[in-house]
């Protein structure tokens, strides 16, 4: 019999139009011939959508844009109760309102088995400030850096501009605080594009991050497992544009992937420790990309780790994977087997007192 494997898609989030990207490849990739594939598309109002199950790959991204039969509710209501309801969920929703936690509650409480992070490293790993201080905290080095929240910035802005520059040198980061996909960010040369950077990062959340920028490699490796994670071979950026934005990720095509990473074996050694330690510190759960800069002098600074990185064939996870000796197809058998793994491990847990 058919596993019934639910595709969760889309979302309430500046990555939308990404989400759709990982959930076409992973159509292409999956074995339809083991799995029953239940597509379920969030808009970006928020309403569920249940599709009928996929008989094959889909080919166009628009088919997955799941129109909404009048006759029902918002299907959220189908998805979790009745007929239909999947062994296990590969939430590939990037962003808010599903990388950050927010949907791995909603299983939680479901008790739906799901692929990838939980609620804790979900929620620490979307939030780059809290997932800073966890790091800071666990000794792993990372550039300085200055956050603040939008009412702070309201009330005195030049306070904290004087701040910024007292404490950090341009060039600066802007980030949105809980936002991947590089949306939001970008960078400061002078007093007046570091008021214009604030303003537009405000736009996509109310917590901002300012970095101290440096020069160095960038320099990614993926993490795969539960409680015995796994390093990918090394993967390192070389976009042409002023750094690695939204465009250059997703649209221009210009950015150069070296893979495997011309680094030392000692950088090699040490990358890699850092990134399992990056891994437990938010207690991840099935995959994750840990990001770092490596410096002339071969110093390493851990950037962040995204619990939810691009998963396209063509994006930087999947290909890490694959210069490691496992395809994309496998790699999602891998996902999914871990997430049973850690579902079949939390029926451990006893809720009533002896």
């Amino acid at each position: 019999m058919k596993r019934k494997l639910g595709l969760v898609y889309g979302g309430k989030s500046a990555e939308h139009e990404v989400s759709l990207s990982t959930a076409q490849a992973v159509t292409r990739a999956v074995d339809f011939d083991k799995y029953e594939v239940i597509p379920v598309y969030i808009t970006y109002e928020g309403e569920w959508r249940k599709g009928e199950p996929l008989l094959a790959p889909v080919h166009s991204i628009d088919e997955l844009r799941l129109q909404k039969d009048e006759e029902k509710p918002d299907s959220i209501h189908d998805f979790l109760n009745g007929d239909g309801l999947p062994d296990i969920v590969l939430p590939l929703l990037h962003g808010t309102n599903g990388e950050d936690g927010t949907v791995q509650g909603l299983f939680e409480v479901m008790n739906i088995p799901y692929a990838g992070n939980g609620v804790l490293s979900s929620s620490a790993g979307m939030d780059k400030v809290v997932m800073k201080q966890l790091f800071a905290q666990s000794g792993l080095k990372q550039v300085p850096y200055v956050h603040f929240l939008r009412n702070a910035w309201l009330e005195k802005r030049e306070h904290l501009i004087e701040k910024m520059e007292s404490e950090l040198a341009y060039p600066m980061f802007v980030k949105p605080a809980n936002l991947g996909s590089s949306v939001g960010i970008s960078k400061a040369t002078d007093r007046e594009s570091l008021y214009a950077a604030v303003d537009t990062a405000l736009k996509f959340d109310r917590k901002i991050i300012v970095e101290q920028g440096i020069t160095a490699r960038e320099v990614e490796v993926g993490v795969l497992g539960n409680d015995q994670p796994a390093c990918s071979v090394l993967g390192e950026i070389k976009p042409v544009a002023a750094f690695y934005d939204y465009e250059a990720k997703y649209q221009d095509g210009n950015t150069e992937l070296l893979i495997p990473a011309p680094v030392s074996e000692a950088v090699e050694k040490t990358l890699k420790s850092m990134a399992i330690e990056a891994y437990k510190v938010l207690d991840c759960a099935g995959l994750a990309r840990a990001d770092f800069f490596v410096t002339d002098n071969d110093e390493v600074l851990i950037n962040e780790i995204n619990t939810m990185p691009g998963f396209t064939p063509t994006s930087m996870f999947p290909l890490l994977w694959q210069h490691a000796g496992i395809s994309y197809p496998e790699l999602i058998e891998k996902l999914i087997g871990l997430g049973l793994e850690r579902h079949e491990e939390k029926k451990q847990i006893q809720y009533k007192m002896d």
